[in-house]
């Protein structure tokens, strides 16, 4: 068995993000929140790279209080609220001054399990637990609080850690990401990945904006 590995902040200065985001599959998302540790695999992501992608809260490189996390160095956390609820947490990726992230969108749990049920209100049907973005941060513990800090040093709040069980290409389905019907050209690009038949990836299972055209992962017309 594989020794389980802090991905250290190298891992994150990459500039393809959409490689990152299929690799992060897999991956075990580790939260120690108030002396509580919990813990999911992550089972889907979505990437966003500025400045093209219209997606993307830093298109055409905006600069705003929200977007400047953005442009902090790879390893940095993202966190922000939508629509006012819920927390949706980011990780950062490529050098510093180019604002490319990675939404999580699902994570199978595997520490606390029994604390993220409570968390969440002990859903009805165990997937809910943390089969969304606004889920997992709720299930998670994750906060604005963390907005802006680094997930690879041993003593951080959130970390990534790599337990060697990659995911093969075979297993990773990549198709539109969810919810941007806005972002004209940008909105069917295949950068939302999620592992095939893990029941723990979120809705809807098929995503497709028919204004605008099927696109390859550069952007190109097919």
């Amino acid at each position: 068995m594989n020794e389980a590995k802090l991905l250290p902040q190298e891992y994150y200065l990459s500039t393809d993000v959409v490689s990152v985001a299929k690799n992060l599959l897999g991956k075990h998302l580790v939260v120690s929140s108030n002396g509580i540790k919990t813990s999911g695999a992550i089972a889907e992501t979505e990437a966003y790279r500025a400045p093209d992608d219209r997606a993307c809260h830093a298109h055409l490189n905006k600069f705003t209080k929200r977007t400047k996390t953005m442009f902090e160095p790879g390893g940095t956390a993202y966190i922000y609220l939508c629509y006012g609820i819920h927390h949706l947490f980011n990780i950062v990726t490529a050098p510093q001054g180019t604002a490319h992230a990675i939404l999580i969108r699902a994570t199978s749990p595997i520490e606390g399990w029994e604390t993220q049920q409570l968390r969440r209100k002990i859903p009805k049907h165990k997937y809910d637990i943390s089969n969304g973005p606004g889920k997992v941060s709720q299930a998670l513990a994750i906060s604005k609080q963390y907005n802006g800090t680094t997930i690879f040093k041993e003593d951080d709040a959130i970390q990534i850690w790599d337990h060697g069980m990659d995911i093969k290409p075979s297993r990773i389905i990549a198709g539109p990401r969810v919810g941007i019907g806005y972002a004209r050209e940008s909105c069917n690009l295949p950068w939302r990945f999620r592992i095939k038949d893990n029941p723990w990836t979120s809705k809807p299972n098929h995503v497709f904006y028919p204004d605008w055209p099927t696109v390859d992962t550069y952007g190109n017309s097919i």
